[in-house]
């Protein structure tokens, strides 16, 4: 794949390790997600997103005249591996943190960050109680850069309630954090519209034979089966009902834009849809930044633009705030003035959760996809 050949040329001038390696002077950033796993092109996206807004941050002269390096941290989307690579984060003295991706491992991650006075922003974790709980805890530093479950569950839980009233929905998650928390919301908002599921059931991700799970959805004579999970089980799911002649519309969330999940699902994946906060490559702000990660032979797809916004989120919240004081750091980019981003302009609320978010809705079609009509 491109994207991995990218990754490995655009991981020169990435530094792994210890903050022993960086000038006094450079702004740390630690990249922190699923560098490599069944979700390393969630990692791929991270990084590359990252670097090109560090080195386009640092070819403008820097944050006040320094220079952001980042250090790459590998969670595999874990959480007992996030906790690890947290507290090695806040042994090496960084402060600032562009991850994790996973809700699973940034909620038990954000409780280290907290503690040590780090400031967290995801670019990819939707679950509520990742700001919820920092909210309540007092936890000032703990952010996010995208949007939240509960939020998207709004929005597409009646829509689906509306297209497809008086159909057979089944509703399925992968028990994770992220994968149970957005099926979670979409059936709160769906059974809320007046549509309810006729089959609701958890999944085990990494299980590789799911044809169980196929005849029991085809013996309920499922219509539209709405799944919270990551691509790898989605493909496959897909794969196996195709092979026992059961077609039905596959609506998923945003895990599931990458070119990988057509590599898993190959046809069968035709038509599938899914939720992503409004196309940010189309985006003008972004036009430049596209531009020179597609020349690098990488699309910036999924979390790409949201990783880069991150860097470029905490770089201004140090300039506004005129120091690198997570907790001050905080405290400016909640005080409600936006900051430009590639994804746009983008507020926070008091929660560290961005203002106003909008989506789209994505349909897969011959190995791509595009937003529809709504």
């Amino acid at each position: 794949m491109k994207s991995r050949i990218f990754a490995g040329v655009a991981a020169i001038g990435l530094t792994l390790g210890a903050q022993g390696a960086f000038a006094q002077e450079d702004i740390v950033i630690a990249v922190a997600g699923p560098i490599t796993g069944q979700l390393a092109t969630i990692g791929d996206q991270f990084k590359i997103g990252a670097q090109a807004a560090a080195d386009a941050i640092n070819a403008a002269g820097g944050v006040n005249g320094r220079q952001i390096k980042l250090s790459i941290q590998d969670d595999v989307c874990d959480p007992k591996q996030a906790v690890s690579v947290a507290n090695r984060i806040a042994a090496d003295g960084i402060k600032f943190v562009d991850g994790h991706a996973c809700s699973g491992s940034s909620i038990p991650a954000s409780a280290v960050y907290a503690e040590s006075g780090i400031l967290m922003m995801s670019p990819a974790s939707s679950n509520p109680l990742m700001t919820d709980d920092a909210a309540a805890n007092g936890w000032s530093t703990i952010m996010r850069l995208y949007t939240r479950d509960d939020a998207q569950g709004a929005f597409i839980g009646p829509w689906i309630a509306e297209k497809y009233k008086g159909k057979n929905v089944v509703i399925l998650h992968d028990k994770s954090a992220y994968g149970q928390g957005v099926a979670d919301a979409v059936k709160a908002t769906m059974n809320a519209a007046g549509l309810n599921e006729v089959m609701y059931e958890g999944i085990n991700a990494g299980d590789k034979d799911y044809s169980v799970l196929v005849t029991k959805m085809k013996d309920r004579k499922a219509d539209v089966v709405y799944f919270g999970g990551y691509h790898p089980e989605a493909g496959l799911i897909l794969r196996q009902s195709a092979e026992q002649a059961f077609k039905f519309q596959l609506i998923m969330p945003d895990s599931i834009a990458s070119p990988e999940f057509w590599q898993v699902a190959g046809p069968a994946a035709e038509g599938t849809m899914f939720v992503f906060p409004s196309d940010p490559q189309s985006k003008p702000e972004a036009k430049e930044a596209v531009e020179k990660i597609k020349a690098g032979g990488f699309i910036p797809e999924g979390f790409t633009l949201f990783s880069y916004a991150v860097i470029q989120a905490i770089a201004q919240g140090i300039e506004r705030a005129g120091t690198d004081d997570p907790i001050k750091v905080a405290e400016a980019l909640k005080d409600g003035t936006p900051v430009d981003t590639v994804v746009g302009s983008i507020a926070f609320d008091e929660k560290g959760d961005i203002k106003d978010a909008t989506y789209d809705i994505n349909q897969w079609h011959d190995g791509n996809y595009a937003p529809i009509a709504q």
